[in-house]
């Protein structure tokens, strides 16, 4: 177990004993849900031991890049050799698969290694890359342990060239194709506010990356480049009725923009639609990664918490849920029944995005509803199919029930770093 605790509810005085001891509880069934999820390779997605898998479902019994990578950067505070050993297992096995053209696989299947590059129909996993060059540069500038980038350059070059072509037109933005990230049931393409945010941090840690390397002409490029994407996210995906101006003639979805005011960044835009939507875990991370400002931040909470995303759990992934009939609404969303109104990716209420919604208001210094907020998110990941605290991967949108597989890796990962945030200064 944890050699040293980093987090001590005692000291919540505006909590009462009966949360603070949920919150002592939750904290140590998050340390041994995490551990069922340490293997030779790197944290499974879900516990081997504790979950039945069915045809497809058998993708589960691997080392997940975008899973492993963020449940490798949320344990970073955690002073155990067990979960180091792992978050380096992780990143290895996920670098050691990587494709001749620098493709960064979705998944290595733990019993045969064999990787995986696409999702559901062979499509193309985008954020694999992005993430595992962020849990690489987070693991080197938290640990102090800069061996890895430095034997794993030439792959991490590789990588961030492979996701640098995929802006096709080169305005800053990737170009991504239909269900190409996390979101691989869903019907998001072309710029994606997900997969953009993530560019954009992966373009900063690969620019610090090649600073530690010596190569600073570089570094500085690097850097440029992702002032710039910033500047292209808040101008693309933040609506408005005095935009700023732009080149040559306004795009479709930019007049469209000029109709209204957003409180958020939007889910998606392309050159002949966009979408309204709220991609809640998006715009979470956008403050989390220094994307957008405080002010920003604020508007889009006001928002998110008007419409109650939280409830009846901390988080809903997605405002308002993708319903038959709207124009992004695919056929295959029902594949398994998986992508219905209210579940999985479409609404549904996932535990990792509750982690990052607390910390959300930690930053944004709502300390009080922050520790709150936490409370609820342990009474979520409380619950379970077979047994209490599962950290269920995910829950239904409106029942709030578990839905997902039982001791998700980055649930609990999550939840872990939720905690440690708040035990320190926003």
């Amino acid at each position: 177990m944890a050699k040293r605790m980093l987090f001590n509810p005692s000291e919540y005085r505006d909590l009462d004993a009966q949360e603070q001891d949920l919150l002592r509880t939750a904290y140590q069934k998050a340390l041994e849900a995490l551990r069922r999820n340490i293997t030779p390779k790197g944290f499974s997605a879900c516990s081997l031991a504790d979950n039945r898998v069915y045809g497809t479902d058998a993708n589960y019994r691997a080392i997940w890049a975008r899973d492993g990578a963020q449940a490798s950067i949320w344990t970073l505070d955690l002073d155990d050799e067990d979960v180091a050993q792992c978050q380096v297992a992780t990143l290895r096995t996920i670098l050691d698969h990587q494709s001749p053209a620098g493709q960064i696989p979705g998944h290595v299947r733990i019993e045969d290694g064999q990787p995986e590059y696409g999702g559901v129909g062979g499509i193309t996993s985008i954020d694999s890359g992005l993430w595992t060059v962020i849990a690489v540069w987070r693991h080197a500038t938290v640990a102090e342990d800069w061996s890895m980038v430095e034997e794993y350059a030439p792959r991490l070059h590789k990588a961030v060239e492979w996701l640098a072509a995929h802006d096709s037109n080169n305005c800053g933005m990737l170009e991504i194709p239909e269900a190409g990230d996390w979101t691989d049931l869903f019907a998001r393409s072309y710029h994606v506010l997900y997969d953009e945010v993530l560019w954009q941090r992966c373009l900063i840690a690969y620019s610090d990356i090649l600073r530690h390397l010596g190569n600073n002409t570089r570094a500085d490029e690097y850097r440029r480049r992702a002032d710039h994407v910033r500047k292209v996210i808040l101008r693309s995906f933040w609506p408005s009725t005095n935009p700023e101006p732009t080149e040559g003639i306004p795009s479709f979805a930019e007049v469209q923009f000029g109709l209204g005011d957003a409180r958020y960044l939007v889910a998606q835009i392309s050159p002949f639609n966009y979408s309204w939507k709220c991609d809640v875990y998006a715009n979470l991370l956008a403050f989390i990664m220094n994307l957008v400002d405080a002010d920003r931040a604020m508007m889009t909470f006001r928002f998110m918490w008007g419409v109650g995303v939280n409830d009846p759990w901390p988080v809903r992934n997605i405002y308002p849920p993708v319903q038959a009939g709207d124009p992004e609404w695919r056929d295959y969303f029902t594949v398994n029944l998986l992508n219905l109104p209210n579940h999985y990716h479409n609404g549904g209420i996932w535990p990792f995005i509750g982690g990052l919604w607390v910390r959300y208001l930690h930053k944004l210094g709502m300390t009080g509803l922050a520790r709150r907020e936490l409370v609820k998110l342990a009474g979520l990941c409380r619950q379970g199919q077979e047994h209490e605290w599962e950290f269920n991967e995910w829950y239904h949108g409106k029942t709030g029930r578990p839905m997902g597989k039982a001791f998700q890796a980055w649930s609990a990962a999550s939840f872990l770093k939720a905690c440690h945030y708040l035990d320190a200064d926003p």
